[in-house]
């Protein structure tokens, strides 16, 4: 591929809900441009976007695919992410790493769930949004129902179409370029008249349009009221500047068929004349020593390197890296520092790829996206700069929502089990793996079941054979009053006897304050039992913390006193106070009106307005306490406290009760007491479990 400098570059994220026609527009606009000679399909499997096996297997997007676009000697970067739910992380990054985002919209059904996240990630890095209606060709497609559907979902911004189109469903012919008010048919290369029944719905647009750009400028609106009328370039000149400044919050509209090539080129050229170039990028940066700042528009070749890792993709053949180059140039074997890691790294292999297919570069400019292959310690979210310049870009990552544990199939699985998790978590921030201490189950952790069925998948591909259960829930056991016990140890055989009494109190500690989640203390005046036997019963008495006393949890929040005891001058031992204190530490402890403590989880439930009674009445069955409601916009949000053992595989319910509309957050908030009847279940399950492994 050729070389493209600063100013020929745009990078933009399509975005939006599953279906919009993400993929396929991609699909055309390399088409449209020469790339490729036949278009894909995403159900043939053979488009350039969804390379990745599982993509084609499951006709769904997964992972963000780069694809340069070079259109009147310009490159485009368009970065195809993925709409499902479960990837939101890899949208959001792409998102972050563009300079607009252009939200596609299903000409039918209008915004949707994935529509309302592409909006608040633009929101969150503060980059300008385009809006699509796409698949104008369906039936039952209305172009201005689903603007005034956008309009009404998101009052705050103001849509101003830029292109009209010509007929709909089946007679979708072209659109109508409102700023030279003449016809494109087909693609966009062949120019028409305006059909007669379009010109006075053509000349309000128009109105609309220049009304718009007047208002970007006071030297446009000083000529508007002056002469009642723009030229085009004015118009365009107005438009791009509202669109480029986040605080006019102006959305360009535009109308596609992605599957039939409608429409294409009157996008091809607003892409290079609406979206930012992307020396112009605000970019916020941390220093390592914590301090914060921005480089500041215009980068330069000349100016510091800091390249930001976006997506890491992992095959049986390797790992390539997705960058942006924010600032800087960097040229083939160029090292650069990973601050994220402390290592350098060596770009031996500098490309870019057109999904699958990669394209050597020998300089890669500021601004300009690019690949490279084999780096060893950088992963998504890692930041890359020279040797001097230590600025750090801080990821955008949302929390993982769902788990399963963990079962390798073979013993040559689990050996190979934390490398292969390793590489697909390094890849994807949003996808976790760990090892839970308290229920010694491996967790594996990401954003929906189908996100976790990937990984899965992944795994297996990569030699690792994986079976997955819902995980135990970590509960933890502790105790609601102070009670003694003593116990005494004695054991004779031939020769030297064990012996050992000790006399054990515990106490509550208080969850809220306490420093510490188990104390241990002595009492003991005038040498009943040693120091040395002290710290034996200690010792003894914290075997017993892990493996808990009433269902196998661990003990927290609880305080252990020696306050008195016996020894034996020949038969007393380190081992017979060990026994001593676990069993005087676990008589007490039952004395002790002893409770199951649970996580509860506070969690954010956003869902259309219509689906807020059914979500409030699941989560009072699911033992949840409604903390607030809030309606804005036909959407509502729900927070709630809620114990994890009751929402573990919350986003499946959630999905079938709003029909994929409903998204939520969670984190954990604190451990409450678990109700009696419950308590009882558990601790009978736990015994029978004990039973069964004996």
């Amino acid at each position: 591929m050729k070389e493209y400098t600063t100013d020929l570059l745009r990078n933009v994220a399509l975005v939006g809900h599953q279906g919009a026609g993400k993929t396929s527009l991609a699909e055309s606009l390399l088409f449209n441009t020469g790339a490729i000679t036949r278009m894909g399909k995403i159900e043939e499997g053979n488009t350039v976007a969804d390379y990745d096996q599982d993509e084609r297997d499951r006709t769904l997007s997964i992972f963000t695919a780069l694809v340069p676009v070079e259109y009147k000697n310009h490159k485009i970067n368009v970065l195809d992410a993925p709409g499902f739910v479960d990837f939101q992380g890899e949208a959001k990054n792409a998102v972050c790493v563009s300079d607009a985002a252009v939200v596609l919209v299903d000409s039918v059904a209008g915004p949707e769930v994935g529509t309302e996240l592409a909006f608040s990630y633009a929101e969150e890095v503060s980059v300008p949004i385009m809006v699509v209606i796409n698949k104008m060709d369906r039936e039952n497609a209305n172009f201005h129902s689903a603007l005034n559907a956008m309009r009404e979902r998101f009052p705050d911004y103001r849509f101003v179409p830029v292109v009209l189109p010509i007929g709909s469903q089946a007679d979708f012919a072209g659109v109508v370029d409102l700023l030279e008010k003449k016809a494109l048919m087909g693609a966009g290369e062949d120019t028409a008249d305006i059909p007669a029944d379009m010109v006075d719905d053509v000349e309000a647009a128009h109105l609309e349009l220049m009304e718009s750009a007047a208002e970007s400028d006071d030297a446009l609106m000083e000529k508007y009221f002056d002469t009642e009328t723009l030229t085009g370039e004015e118009i365009r000149q107005g438009i791009v500047a509202s669109v480029q400044d986040s605080d006019s919050r102006v959305v360009p509209v535009f109308a596609t068929s992605s599957t039939h090539s409608v429409g294409i080129f009157p996008l091809l050229d607003a892409l290079l004349a609406y979206v930012p170039t992307p020396d112009q990028r605000r970019v916020e940066v941390a220093s390592p020593d914590g301090g914060t700042g921005v480089l500041e528009p215009p980068q330069t070749d000349d100016g510091p390197t800091v390249a930001y890792v976006f997506h890491s993709h992992t095959d049986k053949y390797g790992t390539l890296t997705y960058f942006r180059l924010f600032s800087g140039s960097l040229k083939t074997n160029d090292s650069l520092q990973n601050l994220n890691a402390g290592e350098e790294e060596r770009l031996g292999n500098l490309m870019t790829v057109r999904g699958e297919t990669q394209l050597p570069l020998d300089v890669l400019h500021a601004g300009d996206i690019g690949v490279a292959a084999k780096l060893r310690a950088t992963h998504t979210g890692h930041t890359l700069t020279a040797k001097y310049d230590q600025y750090v870009i801080a990821p955008l990552f949302s929390m993982p929502i769902y788990a399963v544990a963990l079962h390798p199939r073979t013993q040559s699985d689990s050996a190979k089990m934390g490398e292969v998790l390793t590489n697909l978590t390094n890849g994807d921030p949003t996808l976790r793996w760990r090892q839970d201490a308290v229920t010694k189950q491996a967790i594996l952790e990401g954003m929906g079941g189908t996100h976790i069925n990937i990984a899965i998948s992944r795994a297996e591909r990569l030699g690792v054979g994986l079976d997955t259960s819902i995980p135990k829930v970590p509960y933890q056991e502790t105790i609601t009053k102070s009670a003694t016990a003593v116990y005494r140890h004695k054991k004779q055989t031939g020769g030297a006897g064990q012996f050992a009494e000790v006399h054990l109190r515990v106490e509550p500690l208080d969850m809220e304050t306490a420093e510490e989640e188990f104390e241990f203390a002595s009492e003991v005046f005038g040498g009943s039992i040693s120091q040395s036997f002290i710290g034996s019963t200690e010792k003894g008495v914290r075997q017993v913390l892990d493996g808990g006393v009433m269902a196998g949890y661990p003990v927290r929040y609880v305080k252990a006193v020696v306050y008195d005891g016996k020894m034996h001058p020949v038969d007393s031992k380190d081992i017979a106070f060990q026994i001593a204190g676990r069993g005087a530490f676990r008589e007490a402890f039952q004395a002790a009106n002893p409770v199951l403590l649970e996580p509860i989880m506070h969690v954010e439930v956003v869902v259309p307005e219509e689906n807020m009674g059914d979500v409030m009445g699941d989560m009072n069955s699911r033992r949840g306490r409604v903390l607030g409601m809030e309606t804005e916009a036909g959407r509502s949000v729900v927070t709630v406290e809620v114990p994890l053992a009751e929402i573990q595989r919350y986003s499946n319910d959630l999905r079938s009760m709003t029909a994929g509309r409903g998204v939520y957050t969670m984190d954990f908030l604190r451990y409450e007491r678990v109700p009696a009847h419950i308590q009882q279940e558990i601790i009978a399950q736990a015994q029978k479990e004990k039973e069964e492994e004996a």
